[in-house]
């Protein structure tokens, strides 16, 4: 028989897990935060494994006799060690391209919804009923103001469009990636140094992937050269940004407000988290990682979440879409798309 794990069952794959029940599979659904001794105890005999947020140390892969395949179902794959799964020859394989209008949308809400102090006022609505034009209700504009994208990849360059073309903002991107040209062929301005960049920018949104290179990459230093009327927005991963920095920044009022929807322990908690002192915050609106939450963005994560699991399970190489250099390094039981 086969068995297949799949972890992190609270976001609820009902088209997944139907088809994965087919036939003689026998599916496992772990919650978030599963134990990794209790993992390893039901991925001895795991044919596949699927997964979004629960980590898939060396151990956890070593300990896997029969995998076939890992397979997560979604963005991220900072919490796989790829190079085991590697040494392994055990495929890994992610879904990049599901929800690359739906983040970019969401952080373009939350950009929004920051500027025109849509929060705080619905509040004050519900308290008080009706509220005056007073200053302390002024909000800004996007058009004409300058948003900077730490990171032009898919989502990012939804951010841009919308930002540019959308709303006629200034767009600018730190992308070392990224050509000049290319910047230009997407109407950015393409920034080598990251601080200068900042200090320009009315809005910050963060889009790059997590790695040993963006791990704290807005950082003391990084916040500090932001405008203190700045806005700064985070919909990638929580431990790209100095969490504790950011803190300070935001009580410190060095900074206007934040957005975000990723945090570098989650679930966030109003108790005993390290970012607790957000929830007090009035300049800033939290969201439970759900920005890619959307019923079209589901059906397309699921659908293809399923391609990829038949391809593993009928031994075929698994096609891998994304341009992460972690993936493409892979030469066992994979095949790439054009980049």
């Amino acid at each position: 028989m086969t068995k297949i794990v799949r972890t992190d069952c609270e976001i609820e794959c009902p088209l997944i897990d139907a088809d994965l029940r087919r036939g003689d599979a026998d599916l496992v659904l772990l919650p978030d935060g599963v134990s990794e001794d209790e993992l390893i105890g039901e991925v001895r005999d795991t044919d596949l494994l699927l997964m979004c947020y629960t980590p898939i140390t060396a151990l956890v892969i070593r300990k896997a006799r029969k995998l076939k395949g890992i397979v997560k179902y979604g963005v991220g794959i900072d919490a796989i060690d790829i190079q085991v799964a590697i040494e392994r020859c055990i495929p890994v394989v992610n879904v990049p391209s599901y929800a690359e209008e739906t983040v970019a949308e969401g952080a373009f809400c939350l950009m929004i919804a920051l500027a025109k102090k849509l929060i705080p006022m619905d509040r004050a609505m519900h308290a008080k009923g009706w509220l005056p034009p007073t200053s302390n209700w002024l909000g800004a504009d996007i058009a004409g103001k300058t948003l900077g994208i730490v990171g032009l990849g898919r989502i990012g360059r939804s951010m841009a469009r919308m930002a540019g073309a959308g709303f006629r903002a200034r767009v600018m991107a730190f992308s070392p990636d990224l050509t000049n040209n290319e910047a230009a062929a997407l109407g950015v301005e393409k920034h080598d140094d990251l601080k200068t960049m900042l200090s320009m920018c009315d809005f910050v949104s963060i889009h790059c992937v997590l790695n040993a290179h963006t791990r704290h990459l807005i950082g003391e230093a990084e916040l500090m050269a932001m405008k203190p009327t700045a806005l700064l927005i985070n919909v990638s991963r929580g431990a790209i940004v100095d969490e504790a920095a950011l803190l300070r920044a935001l009580t410190e009022n060095r900074i206007a407000g934040a957005g975000l929807d990723v945090y570098g322990q989650e679930p966030l908690a109003r108790n005993g988290h390290p970012m607790s002192a957000l929830f007090d915050h009035p300049n800033v609106i939290l969201l439970p990682h759900l920005t890619f939450y959307t019923h079209e963005a589901m059906a397309r994560l699921e659908l293809e979440t399923l391609a990829r699991c038949r391809e593993i399970l009928k031994g075929e190489p698994v096609l891998v879409t994304s341009d992460d250099p972690r993936l493409r390094a892979q030469n066992h039981g994979v095949v790439f798309s054009p980049l």
